[in-house]
């Protein structure tokens, strides 16, 4: 354990910072002593965010390391303003995807299939799987710095999540929501299971579609169809017209002879059918196409699969028996034109569906399937969500589509025909043939009290345990004190991808289980792509690996960039140099972190003491302190990280170490005890405060430096988040830092222009323009002496510009450098000339706006009176560079 530490001590803290050790050190500090747990301020107000659990398939990649540090920062922030929070962690046992993974291990290294190992044998090897990954994902989180309950860590599988599967899936069972029945489904047949909707990717394909001519049984013709799928013609049970269709309504109850096989199918009237579209005649498979289906069921058709479940012609397609999908249609094809039935055949460009698991296309197909009804789930969800009292997405134009889907929701397909997986609790009696469905496990017969009985086969799909994810992980249907002291939960950080898989199913199983929403804000982030724009994926070999960043940059850069590089919604480029710069950022604060301890030898909490009279850039560096910490707050409330990060990265690189740091030199390095000690106080605050508001976007490094600093506690997670003071504002001293800076920097910038080194001493001359202007610089001057690096220095409202000099304008001052023989007198008309052109065209634009009236009717009273400051200003400037330049002409 750390030690409490009461005074700094001199070279305890390394020259450079070693991001490695520190991550390793403070990874296992954290979890050791158990910082992380949830329930240890019981009068606090919880605070509560689930993870998405990441799948038991592999390793996590760079949109994982995004999803779970925007999370920390969240939890760790909410843990240092002091509220019970719990950030509980977990896994997804990824049906399909998992049981894919493992099949393929299998074939590749023992030649097996699940078949020839058998159920049991097989989950065996998959829970096996499932323990080596899921202690890898537990070491990834370590090496990204989550502040995760691993006490409360759950799987979907784990037993008490099991039980709550069942329990849900018995109570929808009882009230009709859900259902058995034969359906045309997305089938996938390298998987061979049926899949939902939604994890249907429809892809763009250059196919053909070709034109057949199915000649009347009557032999009075012929009736014009076509198809994109011929093989599937083996499975037609009608040619279908619209009613009234004056080309065929006298057709509608004739015969067709379909052709290749000889069977003989009906002409029917259906209003299913365009007349206007293609040849006005459709043929009907309702066994291989969700609309075909619809119409066999009006008409009462035969419903006649011609494929097996892995894609294969089967009996009923004859002579083309045991051929793939894709050679029968080649086959077909060329029978079809040597028959004359194939009249046509044009390119087509159509949408494809494809597994979102496995990629194959998909198989419409039909199949007897458990089905979840939606509409009576949706409904409840839309009024939640209209009435206000639903959860709130951020940002909120996320809202209208998950509105969409939800209004437009079908019915779920929830069985797959896997063995990884929760297995439907329904048993099928061997004698009566009655199914039962039961929470527990069933040992006779409902119905006749038979106790032959076989559990279902297939099991649910992945989305049916994760949709109850928020409150089965806390211990529903129990009546736990987790469930009541932590739920509903405070916020779900998610992709906008899944915001259909999950998100709103979630909400469904809350309100129908717990009577409320399981989140009060939904946060989506966008996609990380890489640097070009695209998509990361295997096939393009673009993929970044979170571990590979942290090796080389550190876990705080990477935590840095990733977090702060794009607003909500929106998708993030990956670019390395970007981390890159945030190790450099990181390194930054540990140099001026280092300076400043080497100042604070033998400092003590106890010796802090910021009351009194305090110096110009002491108070400055403490309003600044102040604003930061009110408006990190504020964003980080409203989910604005990439702007908290902003506001965070100006303070300590610009204000705190180029400019306090520097400041702060003179009294440090003074003979004024009094003065360093007041210095000493603010630096050691300041440095203090500024760890805790990095804290939750770099954690180690904050943690390493906190730990060097004087401190009461054992861990800076712990600390008290920085709140706003209102003693420290100084509106005061901002105005006289911003006019000391303002002139150090304009020298500087004149010394840089003529090539006269910081190291020369120069003259600096200047006028000021007002008495308050003179009070402040004059009670400064030594700091000017100090930045500006002078020889001598004048301050006189009466001062004169010297000849051969050069000169510079503040708000309220001019400057002037006599640089006599270092400088080319037309070099220095050459710039003043310049600055005169940038100024005419500052005074010409805020004239302009100013002598617009639809602006001066619409602006606040605010702005405008902005704007005439700034007339006021550029116009006072181009004067005096104009009245420079005469005397330099002269």
């Amino acid at each position: 354990m750390a030690e409490n530490k009461d005074t700094v001590q001199p070279g305890s803290m390394p020259t450079t910072y070693d991001p490695k050790a520190a991550e390793t050190k403070w990874t296992a500090y954290w979890n050791r002593n158990e910082f992380f747990k949830a329930g240890t301020r019981p009068g606090a107000e919880p605070y509560t965010i689930v993870i998405p659990p990441p799948n038991v398939t592999g390793m996590l990649h760079i949109g994982h390391a995004l999803d779970f540090t925007l999370q920390d920062i969240l939890i760790r922030s909410k843990r240092m303003q002091g509220y019970d929070t719990l950030w509980l962690p977990g896994t997804d046992h990824a049906g399909i995807a998992t049981q894919t993974r493992v099949e393929a291990k299998l074939r590749e290294e023992q030649g097996l299939s699940r078949y020839d190992l058998g159920r049991e044998k097989f989950l065996e090897q998959v829970w096996d799987w499932k323990d080596l990954y899921a202690n890898t994902i537990r070491e990834q989180w370590g090496k990204m710095g989550l502040s995760l309950d691993y006490s409360r860590e759950r799987f979907t599988l784990d037993e008490g999540l099991s039980k709550a599967v069942r329990e849900v899936f018995k109570k929808l069972y009882d009230k009709g929501l859900i259902y058995r029945g034969n359906y045309i489904i997305n089938w996938d047949p390298a998987a061979r299971t049926a899949l939902s909707d939604i994890e249907v990717e429809y892809k763009e394909v250059q196919g053909h579609l070709y034109h057949l001519q199915y000649p009347l049984k009557n032999g009075g013709g012929y009736i014009t169809v076509a198809t994109t799928r011929p093989e599937t013609m083996l499975g037609d049970t009608a040619v279908a017209v619209h009613p009234e269709d004056a080309r065929y309504k006298h057709l509608i109850g004739e015969m067709i002879v379909l052709p290749v096989i000889g069977r003989e199918i009906p002409i029917i009237g259906d209003e299913y059918v365009e007349k206007d579209f293609g040849s006005g005649a459709v043929k009907i498979t309702p066994a291989h196409d969700p609309n075909d289906f619809e119409v066999g069921l009006r008409h009462e058709l035969p419903q006649i699969l011609v494929m097996d479940e892995s894609g294969t012609m089967n009996a009923n397609a004859g002579k083309y028996q045991g051929l793939d999908r894709a050679e029968c249609r080649k086959q077909i094809v060329a029978d079809l034109k040597e028959s004359g039935v194939l009249v046509k055949i044009e390119d087509h460009v159509h949408q494809v569906g494809h597994s979102e698991r496995s990629g194959a296309v998909v198989e419409p197909y039909l199949s007897t399937q458990w089905f979840v009804r939606m509409k009576p789930l949706a409904e409840r969800a839309i009024e939640a969500q209209k009435s206000g009292k639903g959860v709130q997405f951020v940002p909120d134009r996320f809202e209208k589509i998950y509105l969409h889907w939800i209004e437009n929701v079908r019915d779920w397909c929830i069985s797959r025909q896997l063995w990884w997986g929760h297995r439907i609790p329904a048993w099928y009696c061997n004698s009566c043939g009655e199914a039962t469905v039961s929470a527990e496990d069933v040992t006779s017969c409902s119905s006749c009290g038979s106790q032959e009985l076989r559990q279902d086969n297939d099991v649910l799909d992945t989305w049916f345990s994760s949709a109850l994810w928020p409150f089965s992980t806390l211990g529903w249907p129990e009546d736990a004190e987790d469930l009541k002291r932590f739920y509903p939960t405070s916020v779900l950080v998610t992709g906008y991808d899944i915001i259909y898989f999950w998100v709103a199913r979630m909400i469904f199983t809350a309100l129908e289980f717990t009577d409320e929403i399981p989140f009060k804000d939904v946060l989506i982030h966008g996609l990380v792509r890489d640097a070009e724009g695209r998509k990361m994926s295997k096939s393009l070999g673009n993929g970044v690996d979170p571990l590979d960043v942290i090796e080389q940059y550190g876990a705080d850069a990477m935590r840095f960039m990733i977090s702060t590089g794009s607003t909500p919604g929106q998708d993030l480029r990956f670019r390395l140099e970007k981390v890159e710069q945030a190790r450099n950022f990181a390194n930054k604060i540990w140099n001026a972190s280092r300076f400043a301890l080497m100042n604070l030898e033998g400092f003590t909490a106890a010796d802090i003491d910021l009351s009194g009279e305090l110096g110009t850039a002491d108070r400055w560096i403490l309003h600044r302190l102040n604003e930061t910490a009110r408006d990190i707050t504020r964003l980080m409330d409203s989910y604005e990280f990439g702007e908290t990060g902003r506001l965070l990265y100006n303070f300590i690189w610009d204000d705190l170490c180029d400019w306090y740091i520097e400041f702060a030199k003179l009294s440090l390095y003074g003979e004024d005890a009094a003065a360093k000690k007041k210095t000493q106080s603010v630096l050691a605050y300041v440095l203090d405060q500024t760890q805790r508001m990095i804290h939750p976007f770099m954690p180690f490094i904050s943690e390493e430096i906190w730990q060097h600093l004087p401190h009461e506690g054992e861990t800076i997670t712990l600390a008290a988040w920085p709140e706003y003071k209102p003693e420290f504002e100084a509106p005061e001293a901002v105005k006289q830092m911003e006019l000391l800076m303002d002139t150090i920097r304009s020298v500087r910038n004149v010394r840089a222009e003529v090539n006269v080194p910081m190291s020369k001493k120069i003259e600096l001359i200047v006028k000021p323009s007002n008495a308050d202007t003179e009070a402040i610089l004059s009670s400064n001057e030594a700091y000017l002496i100090r930045f500006c690096n002078t020889s001598s220095l004048t301050v006189d409202a009466s001062a004169e510009a010297p000849d051969k000099a050069m000169t510079a304008l503040v708000t309220g001052a001019e400057l002037f450098l006599p640089l006599a023989g270092l400088i080319d007198i037309s070099q220095e008309i050459a710039r003043l000339e310049k600055e005169l052109q940038t100024l005419n065209a500052e005074v010409e634009r805020v004239d302009k706006k100013l002598s617009n009236q639809g602006f001066v009717a619409k602006a606040p009273a605010h702005v405008i009176e902005e704007e005439k400051a700034k007339q006021l200003d550029y116009a006072g400037k181009r004067d005096k560079v104009a009245a420079r330049l005469a005397e330099l002409r002269g």
